[in-house]
């Protein structure tokens, strides 16, 4: 748990007394003047969200005090999921990352106390590692930091530029929303089922006002520990199990005399008619071989590339403090200085044992090597097979991730007469993402016989039978550097070195002055500038798969360690639950892997290096941005035929300048510099009008505009940066171009809708939405010979540069990133919010909160290089339909909730990797629940449930009728027991 803040925790200690404070929600861009609102619980809190949407000119929807804190979430993502629209993707089992009505948060821009700001962090491979990008992740953070959360769906001249899907703000607590002295504290301890450890969690705040309210000071300190594991199979996707195209590793062996040999003869390689390479035998020409072979060996049979379990280990430290201060020399006027620390530490040891054989091709001893035993087929995917002569590995891999966030901003608002007001704003957020250790050691069998898989009922967790005892450490080699370089060392153990990073800063300073024209027309205008900056930095050695040998004496059981336990309740009898995997804590006192140095042994260079590094080259890259804007807007609030009107119109202007920096394939790492500049008109108009009391309804309409990502994590691939990239020594053979000139994403916006306050504390509304997206990015991938890459660039794909097992024939899948025309996004929301105030008895402490979202998309993507034909499918993130909602029980004493939270399918990447048309992520539905009883008016105990039906995170590739499943991981409920103490 990152930091806590002021009312977030005072409201979750207990408030529902006399001496409750008072607090106003904050205002920004185009709100108009809320009544101050006494928060005193969950559902008052409720009430106060729905003021703050009532009263704002746009569609706004918000999270206010205590409806966070008491909601049963880790962090800020969970909270924000009960807005409507709002669906989030997770890591760990947590929170990471938000989408706001089917867009990503590549298109979503994130405030801190009115500025924006990118927090980064890292994660697992299949959720997209290190954080690379535009996004914000809100799992550096804990609910509890801020006091509000507000999401505006609809753009005003006023609010920076930057979202086609909303701005969130997330504004912290201050002194001044208190009257004297504060004290709050919370206790909890946490257990989680899968893991079955316990950690604990708790937070301290203190806030004072002095001399009548003229100094105000506000300090929080937050801290928390969280031990998890996650289970369960993936694939690293399916590809292809022949040729043609770049995607598949060259195709199974075929038997003694098949018509059509595979591999064809090679004198480098050992293959001739009787062997499919050196030391090798083709299977014998049978009836049952044959059959085998020609079902497996078709380019449109799909394979799993990796087939594997495995189990990831994670610790997780989060210390967050905040501190606020404020002076109020006269009525006039209030300065605010607010500081922000969240500091994220975390382990990850990830398990794999796998085949390697299938995504390897002929050059790396891969799958021209395998014999097919026997075989089944079902919707182009080989769910089952039995296999001679593949290679097997343990894989261990180490993490240390540690982000630092720190954000610094002063703002000073004055009133110059009754009717001119101004505001000055300026401020500082950094992150500073480090990946200071990522080290992965590898275990190997070579041509394993009898090795199977059987996906044929478990397509997400299949039988696989590796053909020996995987828990015996005799069964293990460490294939090292002695078994020289020739493909019968194939495979070599491996020993990956690859810390890296990424920094993040934006720096901000601002102005608005604010004119009331009259009783209904406020005048508003402002300037903007910006800077953001974002530098990655990787390290790699030059050769990841030369390892020492080991020394006399020393065995694989001396280098290893035994994983135990694994699965339960998770994968079918006859899985292996235990396995050998290496001791990466033995291995690296063994041969001081971390000391950056040559070790004078061979096999035990250890050397980092990075732009120098043809592995490592495309993880150093630098973009800054500087950004400047200005604006005029209209306010009004008036009547129309006797029905109240207000709203805003108004217009902004903004200016990007991008430089980019990199390092090419060219000359050992050639450093590579490009620009681009564009602007946008952005015109806005906001427009609420209450035909009758208690009705409001809504229109907006805007241009809008977000800028290019930096580059697609989960794909990994560089969009913006005007570098290539290289990879010539197989097993797979890809190149990648960067392209500086794109375009911004732009779009029209309109929405529309109406909202029924028919009750006390109540709400339904319908809001339907519209974008026409007319300038998209997307991904294009296309095998090309590398003859033809020469062409495209001449210095980045020279022909000296392709050598070895590389020719001018060779088929790469190039990669890069080109402007399109988008398509329509379109959806509804629906809302309903009542508390059941009008049931008799204990009945009407009851209440729900609820809401349903439809978004659909026809976005054209490019099905060829040069954009001549389309296939239309929905926006990469969206899920077609979501909804949440919480059914809850409050009394003078009690408050329970349940709360639920879907999130239908929805794709990841257009088009997908290794020859799948598309990459996706099964539907999820969370429940979780929580309670507290108060003991007394300063103490409560407290009771959190996460994710209790356990969701599986459930990723697919494929295409619109094959789904074969990628990811199959699950991470266990999470339970807190505490108390909370206000004072």
């Amino acid at each position: 748990m990152a930091g806590v803040s002021g009312l977030a925790i005072a409201l979750t200690l207990g408030v529902a007394s006399a001496s409750a404070q008072t607090t106003t929600p904050p205002q920004d861009d185009d709100a108009t003047q809320v009544d101050e609102i006494v928060v005193t619980g969950f559902r008052a809190s409720l009430d106060a969200a729905l003021s703050i949407k009532r009263r704002e000119a746009g569609v706004v929807d918000a999270i206010v005090a205590e409806d966070i804190a008491d909601f049963p979430d880790l962090n800020l993502a969970e909270a924000v999921q009960r807005i409507p629209g709002v669906s989030i993707d997770r890591d760990a089992g947590e929170g990471r990352s938000i989408t706001v009505r089917g867009l990503s948060s590549d298109f979503t821009r994130t405030r801190i106390n009115g500025m924006e700001a990118q927090a980064t962090t890292g994660g697992s491979d299949s959720s997209g590692g290190a954080n690379r990008g535009r996004g914000f992740d809100f799992n550096v953070f804990a609910s509890e930091l801020f006091n509000s959360i507000t999401v505006r769906k609809t753009a005003a001249a006023e609010t920076e530029e930057g979202s086609l899907g909303a701005t969130i703000d997330l504004q912290a607590t201050r002194p001044f929303d208190y009257d004297g002295f504060t004290l709050a504290a919370s206790v909890q301890g946490g257990y989680n089922d899968l893991s079955e450890t316990y950690n604990p969690r708790g937070a301290l705040l203190l806030s004072n006002t002095w001399n009548d309210g003229m100094f105000g000071a506000l300090v929080s300190v937050a801290y928390s520990e969280r031990d998890s594991i996650e289970e369960g199979f993936s694939s690293v996707r399916w590809a292809p199990a022949a040729a043609p195209g770049s995607t598949n590793s060259g195709g199974f062996c075929s038997p003694i005399g098949f018509s059509t040999q595979n591999p064809t003869n090679s004198a480098a390689n050992g293959t001739t008619a009787t062997t499919c390479a050196t030391g090798v035998a083709r299977p014998a020409n049978t009836a049952q071989n044959n059959a085998a072979y020609a079902l497996a060996n078709q380019a449109g049979v799909f394979i799993p590339r990796l087939p594997r379990y495995g189990r990831l280990t994670y610790y997780q430290e989060r210390l967050g403090v905040t501190g606020a201060f404020q002076f109020k020399p006269d009525e006039d006027t209030v300065a605010s200085l607010d500081i922000l620390y969240s500091k994220l530490d975390s382990t990850r040891q990830e398990d794999f044992l796998e085949a390697l054989s299938f995504s390897r091709n002929a050059a790396a001893g891969g799958q021209t090597q395998i014999a097919v035993r026997d075989a089944a087929v079902e919707n182009n995917a080989l769910v089952y097979g039995v296999f001679d002569n593949v290679d097997v590995r343990s894989e261990s891999r180490f993490d240390v991730l540690e982000t630092a966030f720190t954000q610094v901003n002063f703002t000073l608002e004055r009133n110059f007469t009754d009717t001119l007001r101004g505001k000055f704003y300026i401020g500082r957020a950094q992150s500073e993402y480090s990946n200071p250790v990522q080290t992965t050691v590898t275990l190997d069998r070579q041509n394993i016989q009898g090795y199977s898989y059987d996906f044929r009922g478990n397509p997400n967790t299949p039988v696989i039978n590796y053909g020996f005892d995987v828990a015996n450490p005799a069964n293990w080699s460490w294939r090292d550097v002695s078994l020289g370089t020739t493909l019968a060392a194939l495979p070599r153990s491996e020993i990956r070195l690859r810390p890296n990073g990424v920094n993040t800063t934006f720096e901000s300073v601002s102005g608005d002055v604010e004119w009331d024209v009259s009783d209904w027309l406020t005048l508003k205008a402002g300037l903007n500038g910006k800077t953001y900056l974002s530098d990655s930095y990787e390290f790699r050695r030059t050769d990841e798969t030369v390892v020492p040998s080991l020394p006399a004496g020393v065995t694989v059981a001396n280098i290893s360690t035994l994983l135990t336990g694994f699965g339960s309740d998770l994968v079918p009898g006859g899985t292996a639950t235990s396995w050998v995997r290496p001791d990466l804590n033995a291995l690296a006192s063994l041969f001081n892997i971390y000391c950056n140095c040559n070790t004078g042994v061979a096999g035990g260079d250890f050397s980092l290096t990075s732009v120098t590094n043809g592995n490592a080259r495309g993880g150093n890259r630098t973009i800054e941005e500087k950004d400047f804007a200005y604006y005029v807007q209209a306010d009004f609030n008036t009547d129309l035929g006797g029905m109240p009107v207000r709203g805003n119109v108004g217009v902004r202007k903004a200016y990007t300048e991008l430089i980019a920096e990199g390092y090419s394939s060219t000359g050992g790492g050639t450093r590579v510099r490009g620009t681009n500049q564009y602007d946008d008109l952005l015109p806005s108009l906001n427009l609420a009008i209450e035909p009758m009391e208690d009705l409001i309804v809504r229109f907006g309409a805007a241009k809008v505009m977000a800028r290019p990502q930096i580059g697609n994590t989960l794909a990994g691939t560089n969009y913006l940066v005007p570098t290539t990239s290289l990879s010539t020594t197989g097993p797979n053979f890809t190149a990648s171009i960067g392209n500086v000139n794109l375009e911004p994403f732009r779009a029209k916006t309109y929405d529309f809708t109406v909202e029924w306050y028919f009750a006390p504390e109540s709400l339904l509304s319908f809001a339907y939405f519209y974008k026409d997206i007319d300038t998209y990015i997307q991904i294009i991938r296309q095998d090309l010979p590398y003859t033809t890459l020469t062409g495209l660039n001449p210095s980045a794909f020279d022909p000296s540069l392709c050598t070895g097992v590389c020719s001018g024939s060779t088929v790469f899948q190039l990669t890069s990133a080109v402007n399109t025309e988008g398509g329509p996004l379109k959806g509804f929301e629906i809302s309903y919010q009542q508390p059941f105030t009008f049931l008799p008895g204990i009945l009407q402490n009851f209440g729900i909160q609820a809401n349903y979202t439809h978004v659909e998309s026809e976005i054209d993507y490019c099905n060829d290089a040069l954009c001549a034909t389309f296939v239309t499918n929905d926006l990469i993130n969206l899920s077609p339909e979501a909804y949440n909602g919480t059914f809850y029980y409050e009394d003078d004493r009690l408050k329970a909730r349940v709360s639920a939270s879907y999130r239908q399918a929805y794709l990841q990447n257009v088009p997908g990797r290794n020859g799948n048309l598309i990459e996706g992520k099964n539907d999820t539905l969370n429940w979780d629940v929580s309670a507290s009883y108060n003991l007394t008016d300063q103490i409560s105990l407290t009771f959190e449930g996460l994710n209790l039906t356990d969701e599986e995170n459930h990723q697919y590739v494929g295409d619109d009728s094959r789904q074969s499943t990628s990811v199959y991981q699950h991470t266990g409920r999470q339970f807190y027991l505490g108390a909370r103490y206000r004072y």
